[in-house]
Order: structure tokens, then sequence, then C-alpha cells
């Protein structure tokens, strides 16, 4: 059998594992992922805790349940990454003023400062990827569909 009979019968193959959308999504997300560690380890993060740092740069104080709702986190998942966050000195944890019953996440000036740091990972990641912005705006489009057409099919719009 010649590559093109090998290709060929591949793509009409459904469970064929480089057909699969849930495979290239996976792996595009490990590899990509991968890409910012190296940026990340100076600044003692790793990619889930920059995530959490990105949502409280964008806004803060947060409460536990709104961070977690923004970035998609069970409270199980959250609940260790905000202690690790809070062990490195750049978030710290408190009941909210405005209700006792909600848990608040702050930054620390540490933390506020650590943003400017983190300024300079976009560019790098662009420049790491080697893909132009509006190469790169146009695949967080496609993204952003892929996840509003997944929610859709679960329920969740």
């Amino acid at each position: 059998m010649d590559d093109t009979a090998a290709v060929d019968l591949a793509e009409l193959d459904p469970l064929a594992l480089e057909n699969q959308v849930c495979f290239a999504l996976a792996v595009a997300a490990r590899t990509v992922i991968s890409v910012y560690k190296p940026l990340l380890e100076p600044m003692n993060l790793t990619h889930p805790q920059y995530l959490v740092m990105l949502a409280l740069w964008q806004e803060a104080p947060l409460s536990v349940s709104e961070l977690g709702r923004r970035l998609e986190l069970d409270p199980g998942t959250l609940s260790p990454l905000l202690k690790r966050l809070e062990a490195a000195g750049y978030v710290t944890r408190g009941r909210d003023r405005g209700d006792e019953r909600s848990l608040a996440v702050r930054l620390t000036p540490a933390g506020v400062a650590l943003r400017e740091e983190a300024e300079r990972i976009p560019p790098a990641i662009v420049e790491r990827l080697a893909m132009d912005l509006p190469e790169l705006r146009a695949l967080h489009g496609s993204l952003t569909e892929i996840i509003g057409a997944a929610r859709r099919a679960q329920g969740r719009a």
C-alpha cells in the first residue's frame, strides 16, 4: 500500500486518532502550555496559577465562587491553587467585607507588582509560537466558538 492509500484510509476512518478534534485540542493545549512553562517558572507560577492571577489582575478582589466561575474551575481544583498562591505571597484569602459568608481573594502588593513582570509573557508567547497576531486572534475566535458549541451540546449555553 502506498502512502496515498494509507492517508485515504485514515481519512475514511471516523475513529482514526488523527481525525479526532478532542485529540488535536488536547495536544495543542499541552504543547502551548509547555511554551508558557519557562516564562512562568521565574515568577514561581504554574500555568493554572497564572490563569488565577490573570483573573485577579483584571478585577480584584473576587469571591472564590466568582473566581471559580470565571476560570471554570470547581472549588476542589481552585482551593489548592489559591493556597499555593497565598503561600507564595501573591494573594490573601479572607471574609468578604460585604458578605461575611463569602471568601474573597485579594492581591498582595507582591501580587500586584508581579503583573509588571507578567506583561512580558504575551509578546514572548507570540514570538515563540512564530504566528502573527491576526492568526492567533482568529485561532482564539475559533476556540471560543468550539467552547460555545460544546456548552450548547451539554445544555450549558
